[in-house]
């Protein structure tokens, strides 16, 4: 199966966070990879709000995902170079995107890139869901 790869821009606003999802889920299905839609979906969830809450400024975030045989990956970029770190706790308010993404995803980290970073995570058949 060679590898199938979709990317769009979206602007950081809550309104993105459903158009993600709703992405992800039509991509899923015509590339017939459901087997990935609650996890993915609810990562994807996960970083689009990280982007949305913690990047300051006018940036939009980008969105790739990526299919290439039993393996998914899904990046979420944006312009900021601050690299995101897990802080959940009581009375923290949130936080706990990038503990679910640790603890569902096989991989997934954090890349520089020119205009700023991308944040990944990959779901697949290999000691993952």
């Amino acid at each position: 199966m060679s590898a199938l790869t979709a990317t769009i821009v979206l602007p950081p606003v809550a309104r993105s966070v459903p158009a993600a999802r709703r992405l992800l889920g039509e991509l899923l299905t015509a590339w017939a990879a459901e087997r990935f839609q609650g996890e993915a979906t609810l990562l994807l969830s996960e970083l689009v709000t990280n982007v949305i809450r913690h990047v300051e400024g006018p940036a939009n975030l980008t969105l790739r995902i990526d299919l290439a045989g039993p393996d998914l990956r899904v990046c979420v970029a944006d312009s900021s170079r601050s690299r995101p770190t897990p802080t959940a706790g009581a009375g923290s308010g949130g936080g706990y995107g990038l503990s679910l993404v640790s603890a569902l995803a096989r991989r997934w980290g954090t890349e520089d890139h020119p205009d700023g970073k991308q944040v990944w995570f990959e779901l697949g058949a290999v000691g993952g869901p």
